[in-house]
């Protein structure tokens, strides 16, 4: 007999093993098929930086065993000001957190495969889709397939669920460094804190961060959009190169030394999920993608997103089965209320945030000691009128303009965020 499981799970990071997880709890057989081997994983694919915050570790019981360090301050920079707040948080060990929930989901029963690389889909006699094939001409049968392969969509895109755009693919790289100066003359204190910073100079169309990691410390790292409306202005130049460029100009990094075997190089997409299921199908993670628009906070969303298609498979999977495309969809119903809420909004105010001057981060950052917590939180969540509060009658050019050359962006989040450009 062929193999045959509950959920077959294309992919082991944050989402594809939450969703094994929260699966195997729920007492259903999950199969879950890695293409790297066991003896190197998470090797090609450690791509985060680990940041996140309590909600998150209590959300989904994560140990203390995997932080890196736990922080108490978030801060935000301009290319002349800062703004600090205080914030619990946490950097996590990346690789060791992957591990660790692929431990914790063998522990409650759900089986793993690596180097077992997913190419395609199986489909029966009537198109209805019935597992996976992997490594060539070998197959496993499922009731429900969940494609968590990421930006890479193997499933997802041969499904037509999928429809990841290049112009709206963000790229990173990241190294972990020592000999880091946390705390120098002119800047904020970073001891214990992320930081991100806002600057073209250094991240067009995109940000830097330094995350504190303990002692002298620290990661490093940048990212953006590969947009030419963002690069415009911009040097023709390689993100590593930006790197490089970044850290020869920080005092804070001019004496670090980036550690050998710690670069993290990975790709995520700013754009709306689309369609997220199908018959038998869910996509997960960042094949959705789930990522944060504003902040690039991923691993939460993530694994929100594979405990919403563990959520999905117990109620198709339960009594009469039903894994029909209408049943499927309370899947993309739970992603939209809660993993990423108000998702079109956000992707407005991220591509309007990433567009602004370097000049106009300033004043952003001015605006962000002005407002009150509230606000700051209720625009961060999305809402259109605390958003208005961060804009200017002079922003109204740059709003035009942004209008003029992004108006499918806008277009997606009308009518939630009709008040933005009449923010006057």
């Amino acid at each position: 007999m062929p193999d045959r499981f509950d959920v077959a799970i294309a992919g082991a990071g944050p989402a594809g093993a939450q969703c094994a997880r929260d699966v195997a709890k729920r007492g259903y057989d999950v199969v879950v098929l890695e293409a790297e081997p066991e003896a190197d994983f998470p090797r090609q694919s450690n791509k985060s930086t680990g940041g996140t915050f309590p909600a998150m570790l209590g959300s989904f019981n994560v140990p203390d065993e995997v932080v890196m360090n736990f922080t108490e301050a978030v801060v935000l920079e301009s290319p002349n000001d800062y703004w600090k707040r205080t914030q619990p948080g946490a950097v996590l060990d990346f690789a060791a957190f992957k591990r660790w929930l692929v431990r914790d989901g063998r522990e409650h029963g759900a089986t793993y495969w690596f180097d077992a690389r997913v190419s395609r889909p199986v489909r029966d006699e009537d198109d209805e889709i019935v597992g996976v094939r992997y490594n060539g001409d070998e197959e496993v049968y499922a009731d429900i397939v969940v494609d968590a392969t990421g930006p890479a969509a193997a499933l997802a895109k041969r499904v037509g669920v999928s429809a990841l755009q290049r112009e709206q693919q963000a790229v990173g790289i990241e190294w972990e460094m020592e000999g880091v100066e946390l705390d120098v003359a002119g800047y904020a204190d970073l001891t214990d804190a992320m930081m991100l910073r806002l600057d073209h100079d250094y991240a067009p169309g995109g940000y830097a961060w330094l995350f504190h990691t303990g002692g002298d410390r620290a990661k490093v790292g940048l990212c953006y959009i590969q947009n030419e409306t963002y690069h415009a202005a911009a040097e023709d130049a390689r993100i590593d190169d930006y790197l490089d460029a970044w850290q020869a100009d920080d005092p804070r990094l001019e004496n670090a030394e980036r550690l050998e075997g710690r670069q993290h190089r990975g790709s995520a997409h700013v754009q709306p999920p689309g369609r997220m299921s199908a018959a038998n199908f869910i996509a997960v993670g960042d094949t959705v993608p789930s990522i944060d628009p504003v902040w690039g906070e991923g691993i939460h969303k993530c694994l929100k997103s594979g405990r919403a298609a563990a959520v999905t498979a117990d109620r198709c999977l339960t009594g009469a089965k039903d894994t029909s495309e209408g049943e499927m969809q309370v899947y993309d119903d739970l992603w939209h209320r809660d993993v990423a809420p108000r998702a079109d909004v956000r992707l407005l105010m991220t591509h309007l945030l990433y567009y602004a001057p370097n000049d106009r981060y300033d004043r952003f950052i001015a605006d962000m000691r002005r407002l009150s917590v509230d606000t700051l939180a209720s625009a961060n969540d999305g809402n259109p009128l605390a958003l208005a509060r961060l804009l200017h009658r002079n922003d109204l050019p740059l709003l035009v303009q942004f209008l003029r050359e992004n108006w499918p962006v806008v277009e997606n989040a009308l009518p939630d965020a009709l008040p933005l450009p009449r923010a006057d």
